[in-house]
């Protein structure tokens, strides 16, 4: 039985067959158990998330776990089959390591498939249906995916709009916990900017936005890690002079903070710096608010410009962690093979060992009976390299019989014979 992955993702099947087939949370532990409950395997992990579906499992029939894929979701074999990829052994280790650092996202490097792969063998443990040998294999590609990350600049850059706006906040405010943070609308694209400043930290985010409802619902999705503060959009002038951030993204057809609002709430700031993102289109920023001091306005086009070649940064840097990827896969591959042949040197150790035990009960019984010392240990030194030497040199024979000159190198540089 060896090692699988199988599936589908963003590079081999559309998002329509990516939805049928995808499982959501809450069934995956069923799913999980139906298989095992079939016989198909006793080891499976299932990650499944908006760009793929991959199967996990040490089995010797990775056909069958594909019919119950297919079953499952109520597809045929042959649909399913035109868009699916398989792996096995280090090959499968490989692409899960890839999976797991980011390398065979849709968006290079990205940092949360790790945590969802995690979770994917969380949810096995939690149905039981992974054993050791499969959690070991996990684990290892954890601590891959880690030094992939830590040694190559894969994930070093920012990717997305949330993220761009992460970086430049810390490249500006030297401590996230003392910024206050106003995020004009509660559209999608504040909603990854607010988690993404919440979750590294800010002090306060204010939201302004016309539907308070709205806002309320999104200010609850935060609060777990930020005081949260809603204000009515009307009041958006006052919310400026007590933001160090700014986010604004209205989808108005006009500009929604004026230079002159800028410029009296700086003055109530009494010049305190202001980072403005307008991530609007139309803008929702004037853009003479640049001529004001203290001020730090980046569009939509700017931050594209940064992610672009932040991107351009990953793949290059995804070279070297294709490298390092296959290098760790191998280590592994060879440490687990020298593992698995560890009782086969512990039989011939014994056997050894045998060999030494009889030959010390003879050199004592030619002791007892008056031999001289040197000679015992003459006859006990050519005795155990006899017969420690007996099955090599039958292999040596048989080899130079069998005119197989590779198996003959092979055997004398494996017995230290350079000559």
């Amino acid at each position: 039985m060896g090692f699988f992955a199988l599936g589908i993702n963003h590079t081999t099947a559309p998002l329509a067959l990516r939805e049928q087939v995808a499982f959501v949370p809450e069934h995956l532990g069923d799913a999980l158990r139906h298989a095992q409950t079939l016989g198909l395997t006793n080891d499976l992990v299932i990650v499944s998330t908006c760009n793929r579906t991959e199967l996990y499992s040490i089995t010797d029939s990775p056909d069958d776990l594909v019919a119950w894929l297919a079953l499952t979701h109520g597809l045929s074999i042959e649909v399913l089959a035109d868009h699916l990829y398989q792996h096995g052994e280090e090959d499968a280790l490989i692409h899960l390591m890839r999976v797991a650092s980011g390398i065979d996202s849709m968006v290079i490097g990205e940092p949360q498939i790790l945590g969802q792969v995690k979770s994917a063998l969380q949810y096995a443990r939690d149905a039981g249906t992974v054993t050791p040998k499969l959690t070991r294999i996990f684990e290892h590609v954890f601590s891959a995916a880690k030094k992939v990350r830590t040694e190559t600049a894969i994930g070093a850059q920012a990717v997305s709009l949330g993220f761009a706006v992460l970086q430049l906040a810390r490249q500006m405010f030297s401590d996230l916990g003392e910024i206050k943070v106003l995020l004009v609308a509660a559209g999608e694209m504040n909603t990854l900017v607010g988690r993404h400043l919440a979750e590294h930290g800010v002090k306060k985010i204010l939201i302004c936005n016309r539907s308070i409802e709205r806002a309320n619902r999104f200010a609850d999705e935060l609060q777990s890690h930020v005081t949260v503060e809603v204000i009515p959009f009307d009041q958006l002038e006052s919310a400026l002079q007590r933001a160090d951030l700014v986010s604004s993204s209205t989808g108005s057809l006009h500009p929604v903070i004026t230079r002159e609002m800028v410029r009296r709430a700086l003055k109530t700031r009494r010049h305190r710096p202001m980072l403005m993102i307008d991530l609007a289109v139309p803008r929702d920023i004037e853009s003479h608010v640049t001529t004001l001091d203290d001020v730090y306005l980046y569009t939509v086009d700017d931050l594209q410009g940064v992610i672009e070649g932040n991107l351009a940064h990953r793949r290059q840097a995804a070279v070297e962690a294709e490298v390092m990827v296959s290098q760790l896969a191998a280590q592994y591959v060879q440490n687990n093979r020298a593992q698995q042949a560890g009782p086969e040197i512990a039989h011939y150790r014994q056997e050894m060992d045998q060999i030494r035990q009889q030959e010390v009960v003879r050199a004592k019984h030619l002791l007892e009976q008056g031999v001289a010392v040197d000679e015992v240990l003459e006859r006990l030194s050519q005795a155990v390299m006899a017969k420690l030497l007996h099955r090599p040199s039958q292999l040596i024979r048989e080899a130079a019989i069998d005119e197989d000159s590779e198996r003959l190198e092979w055997i004398t540089k494996g017995l230290g014979n350079d000559e």
